[in-house]
């Protein structure tokens, strides 16, 4: 039975929003994986969305949005909406919507933002409302307790979490399964942007395949796209979480620059989110005009597989026959091309049944 009950925040601070209420969950690699949703209390049936543009084109767009009500969520949520001009300077520790536009330079993406202090998930609200919301609209919560993952788990983020959604529309659906490896290329150029602006350590941040983000041999974001197809078009919702200034369970990007230089300024979510879209939107113009190959280079040098051995385990009749597998990089759909012992080109996907994409790959030979 969905819960029911309407907070509505009407205090212009904020800080109240933000508090986390306990829940039973485990943590599991960077994040919070719910085991008893049950647990949640029920205020968790409301939220506040606080809308907001770079240029006054976008500004009369959250006006609009906002006086007509059309934003929902799922599970009866009760949705209370704001003007950025209605709240007050934010708290040391919310998404500060000024210094993002600031160091936004997009064309498209990025340039409408809904944030909130706490919600169930910006996947939720880019996903559920793409119809209503402009092309490369981007939510940004604080804190989202029931963040979407792989196989439908149920995340839990915490404070000092970069979370967002954002839109997008793709005509080919055969290049739509690549958009993601664009997006995780994206967030690892811009990290690098923002270090090397801000005279900061260079942090190597890799892409596991396929949607991961690991520093260090520690994950420390992940990568999720979603899509529906209307009207010759297909409609992607693609969402970031990284871990930037919450150093449990496992380690943030700012804990590891303080270990590389204890002078080092810290990393800030504006500016990151910034920086991606500014990558983003180049990156996205060439994979669709060009294609993903234009990628491929930058890529490689940013994964962690190339020249990986991988072990297959097959069924042959009764046994389990094991095949070692070296990948070479990716195949057209966006799988894992490998090549084997044999000298045959084999394409690997997962079979669906593993967390861990490398336990649960299944072996397509290629002609």
């Amino acid at each position: 039975m969905p819960l029911t009950s309407c907070v509505k925040f009407t205090s212009l601070s904020l800080r109240s929003l933000y508090k986390l209420i306990p829940a039973t969950a485990t943590y599991k690699r960077g994040f919070v994986l719910y085991r008893s949703i049950a647990a949640m209390d029920s205020s968790r049936s409301s939220c506040t969305l606080v809308l907001s543009g770079k240029s006054s084109a976008e500004k009369e767009i959250a006006q609009s949005l906002k006086k007509n009500g059309v934003l929902k969520l799922p599970d009866n949520t009760v949705v209370s909406m704001l003007m950025e001009s209605e709240i007050a300077k934010p708290e040391k520790e919310n998404f500060n919507l000024e210094l993002f536009f600031n160091c936004l330079s997009t064309a498209r993406f990025g340039r409408f933002l809904i944030w909130s202090p706490r919600l169930t998930s910006t996947h939720d609200v880019v996903s559920h409302n793409f119809c209503e919301l402009p092309v490369g609209t981007v939510c940004v919560a604080d804190v989202q307790y029931k963040g979407r993952g792989r196989s439908k788990n149920v995340w839990e983020s915490p404070p000092g979490c970069l979370l967002f959604s954002f839109t997008v529309q793709m005509e080919d659906g055969r290049v739509v399964p690549l958009l993601q490896y664009v997006v995780s290329l994206a967030v690892t150029e811009a990290i690098k942007d923002v270090c090397h602006k801000n005279g900061l350590p260079f942090l190597d941040v890799k892409i596991k395949w396929p949607n991961d983000l690991y520093l260090n041999g520690l994950k420390v974001g992940g990568i999720l796209c979603t899509s529906t197809y209307k009207s010759k078009t297909f409609n992607v919702s693609a969402g970031v979480g990284l871990n930037v200034d919450n150093e449990k369970p496992t380690t943030c990007l700012n804990a590891v620059l303080r270990e590389l230089s204890t002078a080092a300024d810290r990393l800030r979510r504006e500016d990151i989110v910034a920086a991606f879209f500014n990558k983003y939107e180049n990156l996205f113009d060439l994979f669709i005009n060009q294609g993903f190959q234009t990628l491929e280079e930058l890529y490689y040098r940013t994964w962690l597989h190339s020249g990986q051995r991988v072990i297959i385990q097959e069924k042959n009749g009764d046994q389990i026959v094991e095949n070692a597998v070296t990948i070479q990089g990716l195949t057209s759909s966006g799988y894992l091309l490998a090549i084997g012992e044999d000298d045959q080109m084999c394409e690997l996907h997962p079979d669906g049944n593993s967390f861990d994409f490398f336990k649960g790959l299944v072996r397509r030979k290629l002609e």
